[in-house]
């Protein structure tokens, strides 16, 4: 295959155009989580979880809906819910809803794929979520807790403590939008990147002949894939839609985007200081399991 300069134009205007779009989409929809989180105090949402009464899966699922969270940076509230002796059940739901179901992958979903394609995924992942959660209370997988997970950890009290600065709440919310940003640039950039390469340069033949409807492995293999790449929703988002574009089917999409999203490497070995391999296993089965379904799933439907 020849490059040329027109490749090299196309992908460049498929980075100018994207960068500036889900720059913006970002920065809105995390200031917006910003001020919502500041009106639901953490000791609430922790007390609504800790209840034993069915409502609390499905708070769990929407706390995770509204927590941009990817699957790394979920582990530090799950710690907190441990401690705050949260159900178990709805802990489960909340990690595993909380990276799939953040409202910058929901809002990125919809600019990207559209509406009937987003309604699908959130259904599916908050389906799964909150039946996994469920079943695995009800089989008894708490036991498989680590005991010193529920342990508070000693606090220090530096030069700081009591005093009492003043601040203005809502710059500071966007100073945490700004910085939340600023960690998220180089996935979200870098998958822009990627992807506007693939959109100038790879060959449509290539792509539509290994991961088309046609072939019953490509749903599977995206699933796997997905998991030790570790490849934030902001990346692979962008890159999954020129991966359509060039003919790969949306089904081993969708498996590829619920595989990197809600689990990776980093996070299993995290787990590994609160969770026992049992509890860790049951946990890359779900993720696995709803990729490979809501693949499968989708080519049929739709």
């Amino acid at each position: 295959m020849t490059f040329t300069l027109d490749m090299l134009r196309e992908s460049l205007g498929m980075f100018a155009f994207l960068a500036v779009e889900l720059t913006v989409l970002f920065l809105l929809i995390s200031y917006g989580v910003g001020v919502l989180q500041e009106r639901i105090p953490p000791q609430k949402i922790q007390a609504i979880l800790s209840s034993k009464n069915g409502k609390g899966y499905f708070v769990a699922s929407l706390l995770g809906a509204i927590t941009p969270f990817c699957s790394c940076s979920t582990i530090p509230f799950l710690k907190g819910l441990l401690r705050a002796n949260a159900g178990f059940g709805t802990m489960m739901v909340f990690l595993f809803s909380s990276p799939l179901l953040n409202p910058i992958i929901i809002g990125l979903f919809a600019i990207t794929f559209g509406i009937k394609v987003t309604i699908f995924y959130f259904i599916i992942a908050m389906g799964v979520s909150v039946i996994a959660g469920f079943l695995l209370e009800k089989l008894g997988f708490e036991r498989f807790v680590k005991p010193e997970a529920y342990v508070e950890p000693a606090k220090t009290c530096g030069s700081g403590c009591g005093s009492k600065a003043t601040v203005n709440k809502w710059k500071a919310i966007w100073d945490s939008t700004w910085n939340d940003f600023k960690q998220v640039a180089p996935y979200l950039f870098g998958g822009i990147a990627l992807g506007a390469l693939i959109y100038g340069f790879m060959p449509t033949e290539f792509v539509s002949s290994v991961a088309n409807k046609d072939n019953p492995w490509a749903i599977p293999a995206s699933a796997v894939i997905g998991i030790p790449l570790y490849i934030r929703a902001e990346a692979v988002i962008p890159l999954s839609a020129v991966l359509v574009e060039k003919g790969m089917a949306l089904g081993a999409v969708m498996a590829l985007i619920i595989g990197s999203a809600g689990a990776s490497l980093t996070e299993v070995i995290l787990l590994k200081s609160l969770f026992k391999n049992q509890l860790i296993a049951a946990f890359l089965f779900v993720i696995l399991s709803m990729a490979i379904a809501a693949g499968f799933l989708y080519n049929i439907l739709f």
